[in-house]
């Protein structure tokens, strides 16, 4: 292990009783920050390692799945600090463009006014004013979990240099005609009244209803179904597969398309599966993607028949009509024609609705700007191809791949006020001029600025480079580009990961933002139910925070997280979770109280009794196993290596065994003192990346050091003892199993018994005391007699039970639960023999009752061993 290079001589105060987070967490986290622990120097020699946030909303507060996120990332940021490596965390936030403004426009609305009434200009004005006094809750709370940012170094999309990097690139893609402006279907919402991105779409199954239609008139008509009536208005072709032999003869005709006079072209497609329906489609081109497609390819009109607010614009009686009362009124009048040859209701389906404000999405035909991302997702796509970037686990790839492989032209443009405004001018006789960070926006009457702002991930996608200082090459820059890793969730591979691939493998002259992306899996409830408000399983991690501390959510978060694999989580896990931390706090409390230390060298093993080799031993072998763990991204198993290593082998074992050694005295004593502060010292600095508070209390106090968070890394010494784990696994055998007798006899667990233990031909000789004092023994005194012997690991444990238990009650109690197990065993066996029951019942039913089975003859076998050991009358 490494040698703790903070200690120093001091007498080891005493802590206190109990452990209360509430009293250390705050003060603790806040001299950490004071003292610039967490700060990042550029101009360091150290290795570099870097890690930027995913940025949360400035308008959002910590939701578990932040706790999540934040949890793996600091403690991956705290281990390579302790590491020796110059760690930048970088935070910061997110401007969220739709979310933001929808907030204060509900402010307004409570005033009476609206954005219209300010003006773009106030109303911006008004957003940052906001921002200042109301947004950024998040920061906060950050601190309670314990996050190791580098808050001088925090960043927010919309400040002075993150705009600069914004406008640079815009205009480099621009100049590169990577960037257009052009007409194309849409994800509108027509609340927000602006476009929005494929991941703030929301998909739900909705009651809705599937109509036919006829169209046209005996042999030359055709049935479609549409769940979306209303759009009919706007039809400019029916499509059938060029190979459909039904429709043959009518490809290239025209009909009429009913309620509007107008006569519409029949065209063959291969988009059109014959199979599906009557194979025949309406195709909307200005309101359906795939439709708009087929109109390019047939160069049929666009016709608009819905405004930006989903209000029918075509002339007739439908014009005004919201689309929902335009699709009964269609239906209706259709109806009245003799025109509908089906309908289904409720017809279950899927509708993409407005993550914001829930508003089914209307598809919208609209003139945006587009970046061409061709061959950015080219480059983004062979940079994991050819080994640049590593994704883990691994079989995301083929995920990752199916989206960049197939990437559409991504639409920037939103129709908002709060945002980065789209660096383009327009001029009197149709000049278009797009400026950069550095030119002169062009001036004089006529000019204007277009109106939309960008997609806030446009402005995120920049976030691995645009945070260290770029377009400018800052020394952050060369310091900490590219990230060492992206931590981040699986669902927003595509909707960012992706675009931080394009744009830095772009911006930064091939070089891919970061070396590994390193995915998790989404936060679930204990029954693997996503948590939302809706559904009433939503947690707020505060209140968790509050009541058990952060190091338990934090730990209950570590243990769960399996790459790439959904988390469930309980509030009982999170209890769990405290009582380790409380455990860790009493075990080291123990050690103080009895002398444990870090002073001086680890005397050489020769000195070392076979408990003290067992426990570095194992020390070592956990070192060597947590790192490969972190280095694999596992947290899961390296939280449940290091639970299982503090809790069963050092409190439960290794500190029991070592108290008879401490009441003995000598230099036997201060030999296990040393060794347990080594144990200790080591495990807590193990322990702090995941539960940093417990263990700076902890750490600090047996040490003397400054902190823990600044402390090394342990390092594997290399040291193993076989032959000693294989002594101290003896000594473990021996006490279990007659702790588990103890148990089967009904002993209290306090409950001491005279025994005789032959342990000749062992090496069990020198623990009797410790065995002894764990499992309760007196020495077997005058009138001794032993009423069960029970042969363990070549040697034999006597025990003389006949004051002990009331033999003839014991008898009776198993002999009652014998017959038990045995009417158990017979009902059972008579089901599963039965042929009849077999064939009708369910597999799972069946499983069961083998169980029971199964449980029933091992009882009744336990239960028989038991009576045969009672003592004789």
């Amino acid at each position: 292990m490494t040698e703790n290079t903070q200690q120093s001589n001091h007498s080891a105060p005493e802590l206190p009783t109990q452990y209360t987070p509430a009293d250390v967490e705050g003060p603790l986290y806040e001299s950490w920050v004071e003292r610039g622990y967490f700060e990042a120097d550029e101009k360091s020699d150290k290795p570099p390692y870097t890690v930027v946030i995913p940025p949360p909303n400035v308008t959002g507060s910590l939701h578990l799945g932040h706790a999540f996120e934040h949890t793996l990332i600091d403690a991956l940021t705290r281990r390579k600090r302790m590491q020796g490596h110059e760690t930048l965390w970088q935070p910061g936030m997110d401007h969220a463009g739709i979310a933001t403004q929808n907030v204060v426009e509900r402010e307004l609305a409570k005033e009476g006014v609206s954005r219209h009434d300010l003006g773009r200009e106030a109303f911006v004005e008004r957003v940052w004013q906001w921002k200042n006094e109301s947004g950024g809750q998040i920061s906060g709370q950050m601190r309670r979990l314990g996050d190791g940012v580098a808050w001088s170094r925090e960043r927010f999309t919309m400040d002075e240099g993150l705009s600069k990097a914004v406008q640079t690139i815009f205009k480099r893609l621009y100049d590169d005609e990577l960037i257009y402006r052009a007409e194309r279907i849409i994800n509108w919402c027509p609340r927000c009244l602006t476009a929005i991105s494929d991941i703030e779409v929301e998909y739900q199954d909705d009651d809705g209803e599937l109509v036919s239609i006829r169209y046209g008139e005996g042999e030359n008509s055709i049935v479609v179904a549409t769940t979306r009536a209303e759009t009919m208005l706007g039809d400019t072709a029916v499509a059938v597969h060029p190979e459909d032999e039904r429709y043959a003869h009518l490809v290239g005709t025209e009909i009429e398309l009913p309620l509007t006079g107008r006569r519409i072209p029949v065209v063959a497609d291969e988009h059109v599966d014959p199979e599906f329906g009557t194979g025949a489609v309406k195709v909307t081109p200005a309101h359906d993607p795939n439709d708009f497609e087929i109109g390019r390819r047939h160069d049929l009109p666009n016709l608009a028949v819905l405004d930006e607010r989903g209000v029918i614009t075509a002339h007739g009686p439908f014009q005004g009509l919201d689309r929902f009362e335009a699709r009964s009124a269609i239906v209706g009048a259709l109806r009245a024609e003799g025109r509908i040859v089906a309908e289904k209701r409720p017809y279950t389906h899927s509708v993409g609705h407005c993550s914001r404000c829930k508003t089914t999405i209307e598809p919208r035909l609209s003139m945006q700007w587009w970046v061409k991302v061709g061959p950015l997702a080219q480059a983004a796509g062979d940079a994991v191809r050819d080994g640049k970037v590593k994704i883990h686990p691994k079989e995301m790839e083929s995920r990752y791949f199916g989206w960049v492989d197939n990437l559409h032209d991504w639409c920037i443009s939103r129709q908002l006020w709060w945002g980065h405004r789209i660096p383009v001018w327009y001029g009197p006789n149709g000049e278009v001029v797009c400026v950069g960070p550095d030119d002169e926006a062009p001036t004089g009457e006529g000019w204007t600025q277009d109106t939309d702002v960008l997609d806030t991930w446009f402005s995120s996608g920049l976030w691995p480079f645009s945070t260290l200082g770029w377009p400018e090459q800052t020394p952050s820059v060369g310091k900490f580009y590219p990230n060492s890793v992206l931590v981040t969730g699986y669902d927003i591979l595509f909707f960012w990961v992706a675009r931080m691939m394009m744009f830095g493998l772009y911006a930064m002259d091939g070089t891919p933002p970061f070396h590994t992306i390193a995915l998790h899996g989404m936060v679930r409830d204990q029954f693997g139910k996503k948590m939302s408000k809706s559904f009433g399983n939503a947690v707020n991690p505060l209140d968790w925070m509050d009541t058990y501390g952060s190091d338990a959510v934090r730990f209950t978060l570590a243990r769960g997280a399996n790459p790439g694999v959904d988390v469930p989580i309980g509030e009982d896990w999170v209890q769990g979770s405290r009582n380790f931390a409380n455990k860790i706090w009493n075990a080291t409390r123990f050690a103080l109280m009895n002398g444990a230390t870090v002073e001086g060298d680890l005397p050489p093993a020769e000195q070392l009794s076979a408990t003290d080799r067992w426990i570095l031993s194992r020390l070592n072998s956990v070192v060597a196993e947590v790192d490969a763990y972190y280095d694999d991204y596992q947290f899961a198993k390296l939280s449940d290596t290091l639970f299982h290593f503090a809790w069963d082998e050092v409190f439960d074992w290794y500190v029991e065994l070592s108290k008879t050694t401490f009441m003995a005295g000598g230099p036997a004593a201060e030999v296990s003192r040393r060794v347990l502060g080594e144990v200790l010292d080591v495990t807590l600095r193990l322990l702090h990346p995941i539960v940093p508070f417990v263990t700076e209390t902890l750490w600090t106090t047996l040490t003397g050091g400054e902190s823990v968070v600044i402390a090394d890394w342990p390092t594997d010494s290399g040291f193993r003892d076989a032959a000693a784990e294989r002594e101290i696994e003896t000594v473990q055998q021996v006490v279990t199993e007659v702790r588990r007798f103890r148990s089967d006899q009904g002993l209290q667990p306090g409950q001491k018994v005279p025994a005789r233990l032959e342990l000749s031909g062992t090496a069990l000789a020198p623990h009797e005391a410790a065995m002894r004092s764990l499992l309760r023994l007196q020495p077997a005194g005058e009138g001794f007699s032993a009423t069960a012997s029970l042969p363990v690991a070549g040697a034999t444990v006597a025990l003389d039970l006949s004051g002990a238990i009331d033999v003839e009650a014991e008898r009776k109690r198993l002999t009652k639960d014998l017959g038990a197990a045995e009417k158990e065993k017979a009902q059972a066996t008579a089901k599963l023999g039965n042929e009849a029951f077999l064939a009708k019942a369910p597999e799972k039913v069946v499983d069961k009752i083998r169980g029971r089975l199964e449980a029933a003859e091992a009882d009744i076998v336990r239960i028989t061993a038991q009576l045969a050991a009672l003592p004789t009358a």
